[in-house]
């Protein structure tokens, strides 16, 4: 590989660092979503953390214990051993009686208390058995001093060596201090304790505590090996103790889900009798409960489609007839004085009202039983709005309201049952005409690469918050009070959510009180694909920028429109060359 290609594969810094954060956010997310998703997790990692939490207590303070204990009991023991050689060196360093000084010479003198010193010194040597040193100085001698071992004079602090030559006779004076040794030997903790003797001598022993410092850490290696063990052990217990909890609820999830996606013969295995086994108990009487309820149900819902539709089949034969009769008053009723001619309409109207009422059951007994079909073919969707406006021009110039249409340039061939989306769009119309007040209804068609959207979108009452979708149930009204201007069924919304349904769409409403409303029909490209999104907004776009010109005071650009021409009575076509591709 030549060097430049290395040197680019090798990695910056940076870049390591940047990977190194990827990872453990990564990690980290994992661990988030295991405590969030897992019972046994969260129960086992709380022990873990309590038990670490505890046992790290209670090894804090065990080991001060401990090392609280040995301590003082081997500094007790030193105490003890340097009082008790305290008192045997008064002995030894008693000084010679005044008239023998004086009869020796100086230098005989000087020798008799080094020859004092030493005999001390080795005595209590002797008596240590190389557990300590003993240093002994003359305070009246300068250099004179004595040791045992290969201790270091210098390990007594000078410190020390103050206090001791404050203190009383025979007073013990102790300070910890590290003991240095001649030669190679390293350092090793320590307590020096002195004592002045006779005035002029002092005697100091020098205890290495580095044996208690070993023991010490061994203890604390075994006190920390324990408590590692101690919490793994509890967390395997936590472990097993809640498997054994959330096993039987895992199984009971498990089972729940199966009966929610319709297995109604699910049941749990009932073992034992404790509170485990009897809320398995308790969910199979649920679960056999539910489904005989749902049974119930379903044979109800059957009888009520049967009979929705053996009625509006029977009721078609006598229907047929009493339409033959009203079409012949009604073709007579010039003939008629006013008030039966006036009855003869009336009559006509409520028949016609009364058979589309009957289809729509019909239709909507067809949904409910699943037997609805569709018959798919290409469609341009610029030619099912053009004949759904057509079937609507009559009722609109009666309300009078004028059509705005904004239709692409572009074919939007899409597969769809033209005649069940025809009638959708005739419902939505129909009923932008009835509550749009007159004013001008804009129907939009927009179309990207999966998907056609028609949108409906008048001026009227509008709707309040909550009843976007009460808008589709069956006779619904959002005001009780008032009658049907065009004489609707009320099934009209609800069959065109089903026939949306039916194709894989999506039928929504958005309204605003005073603002109107805009009804969207958003259908696949292709038959059976999945529907991600629609190409035409819900909310319109006007309504959008006065909600941004209020919220931030900028105005924002809307989408550029093309000419707009008179297309037949009524009508507005507005041609987007663009056409509408809104994600």
């Amino acid at each position: 590989m030549p060097a430049s290609a290395a040197r680019s594969r090798r990695r910056t810094p940076g870049q390591i660092a940047r990977g190194v954060r990827r990872r453990a956010r990564r990690a980290a997310g994992r661990l988030r979503r295991s405590w969030r998703r897992s019972l046994q997790f969260r129960v086992v990692t709380s022990t873990l953390v309590l038990s670490m939490a505890v046992v790290v207590v209670l090894g804090v303070f065990l080991m001060q214990s401990i090392t609280a204990s040995v301590l003082q009991g081997a500094v007790q023991s030193a105490r003890e051993e340097a009082r008790a050689n305290v008192t045997t060196a008064i002995g030894y360093l008693t000084p010679p009686s005044p008239d023998l000084t004086d009869a020796l010479p100086d230098g005989d003198a000087e020798g008799e208390a080094g020859d004092l010193v030493g005999e001390a010194v080795d005595a209590l040597g002797d008596r240590s058995g190389g557990r300590y040193d003993i240093v002994t100085f003359n305070e009246s001698k300068v250099g004179q001093a004595r040791a045992t071992g290969a201790i270091d004079w210098s390990s007594v602090p000078d410190a020390l060596r103050a206090k001791v030559q404050r203190s009383e006779e025979g007073v013990l004076v102790e300070q910890n201090t590290k003991l240095r040794y001649l030669g190679d030997r390293q350092r090793v903790s320590g307590i020096v304790i002195g004592a002045r003797v006779n005035g002029t001598y002092e005697i100091y022993h020098l205890f290495p505590l580095g044996e208690v410092e070993t023991t010490l850490l061994a203890v604390q290696r075994i006190v920390i090996g324990a408590g590692a063990a101690l919490v793994l052990l509890l967390a395997g217990i936590a472990s097993l103790v809640t498997r054994q909890v959330v096993t039987p609820v895992r199984l009971a999830r498990q089972a729940a889900e199966r009966l929610a996606a319709g297995r109604l013969e699910e049941r749990l295995k009932v073992r034992g009798e404790d509170d485990l086994a009897r809320l398995a108990a308790s969910f199979n009487e649920m679960a056999s409960n539910l489904a005989l309820k749902i049974h119930q149900l379903e044979e109800l819902s059957q009888v009520q489609r049967q009979f929705v539709s053996d009625v509006s089949h029977e009721l078609r034969t006598p229907l047929t007839t009493v339409r033959m009769a009203a079409d012949l008053l009604y073709e007579s009723r010039e003939d008629f004085d006013p008030a039966a001619a006036r009855s003869a309409e009336l009559m006509q109207n409520q028949l016609e009202r009364f058979e589309s009422m009957l289809a729509d059951l019909l239709e909507i007994s067809r949904h409910d039983a699943g037997a609805a079909t569709l018959d798919l073919e290409p469609a341009d969707m610029r030619d099912v709005v053009l004949r759904a406006i057509g079937d609507s021009e009559a009722l609109a110039e009666r309300q009078s309201t004028r059509f705005e249409l904004r239709l692409p340039s572009e074919p939007c061939v899409a597969e769809v049952d033209s005649r069940r989306v025809e009638r959708i769009l005739r419902n939505l119309l129909f009923n932008a005409i009835e509550h749009g007040e007159g004013r001008d209804i804009v129907v939009t068609l927009g179309a990207d690469r999966d998907a056609v959207a028609v949108a409906v979108r008048d001026h009227g009452v509008g709707l309040k918050p909550g009843e976007e979708m009460m808008v589709f149930d069956r006779f619904w009204r959002a005001d009780p009070s008032r009658a049907r201007t065009i004489g609707g069924t009320g099934l009209g919304l609800a069959i065109s959510r089903e026939d949306a349904m039916l194709h894989g769409g999506w039928l929504q409403a958005w309204g605003s009180p005073g603002e109107g409303s805009q009804f969207r029909l958003s259908l696949p490209r292709a038959a059976g694909a999945p529907l991600r999104g629609s190409p035409l907004p819900l909310v319109p776009p006007e309504v959008e920028m006065r909600r941004s010109w209020r919220g931030h005071g900028t105005p924002v650009l809307a989408p550029a429109i093309g000419v707009i021409a008179e297309v037949g009575i009524g009508v507005r076509e507005t041609s987007d060359a663009g056409g509408f591709d809104v994600p």
